[in-house]
């Protein structure tokens, strides 16, 4: 079974081969997320406390946890679900996977260094791998730099070479786009947003207050006209009681 450490810590990672059976018993019926001491695999692990993140077996069918099963099973799987990545919009598929309790049909484990023993491990704990990448957002570059909100955090993003692949020897450098960076610029597209939100609301209010005064003056006209017609009534009735 072939064992992949990562260490937080130190962002190292080491893959080692193991195919003693007695040494890897310590993992058999744990699940996933489970804690396991690792004096089992060795004296050079001695004090070492792995967690279980996952696996595949001697298939490649890869580990999925809450399926309490130490087999394979064929399970409907859709957006969200770990093991499985839709190609439509709405697409659920049936896909083999395997339950997240460890057996001797496990090819590959992933474990992570919970608790450093006695000893480092070469090429793990005893080696310091720098950030790829460094911090994007405004906030968490100034966090990083203790800045202020007046200084000008574009002068400290981190910065990456990259080797030209069309001119060798010439090298140049790389930096993310800042994100959440206020500028005059968002300022002022701020300033319009709210403006024209403000005009939006005048607006209606304006539409609102004529279209009462309309409905007013309408119901005033209907009144008057009811009135008229009422009157025209009363003073045909009285004619034709007279001539009568």
């Amino acid at each position: 079974m072939k064992l992949n450490f990562a260490y937080p810590v130190t962002g190292a990672q080491k893959m080692i081969d193991i195919d003693d059976e007695k040494k890897l018993r310590i993992f058999y019926e744990k699940r996933m997320s489970q804690e396991v001491k690792g004096d089992g695999l060795g004296d050079e692990f001695k004090g070492y406390v792995f967690k279980i993140t996952g696996g595949n077996d001697k298939q490649g069918f890869p580990m999925k946890q809450g399926v309490l099963v130490p087999g394979r099973v064929r399970l409907l799987l859709s957006k969200g679900h770990s093991c499985y990545r839709p190609r439509r919009t709405g697409e659920r598929k049936r896909k083999s996977v395997r339950g997240c309790i460890v057996g001797a049909d496990i090819a590959a484990l992933s474990l992570v260094v919970v608790k450093q023993g006695e000893q480092d491990i070469p090429g793990l704990t005893d080696v310091q791998i720098p950030k790829r990448l460094g911090p994007k957002r405004a906030n968490k570059i100034r966090k990083m730099f203790n800045l202020t909100k007046e200084d000008d955090v574009r002068k400290y993003v981190i910065r990456r070479e990259v080797p030209n692949k069309k001119e060798e020897g010439k090298v140049t450098s790389k930096a993310p786009k800042i994100q959440r960076l206020v500028t005059p610029l968002t300022l002022q597209r701020k300033r319009h947003l709210k403006a024209i939100k403000v005009k939006g609301a005048q607006a209606s209010r304006e539409a609102a207050a004529e279209y009462a005064n309309l409905l007013a003056l309408r119901l005033k006209e209907k009144k008057e006209k009811k009135h008229e017609a009422h009157l025209k009534r009363r003073l045909s009735s009285t004619r034709k009681s007279h001539t009568q």
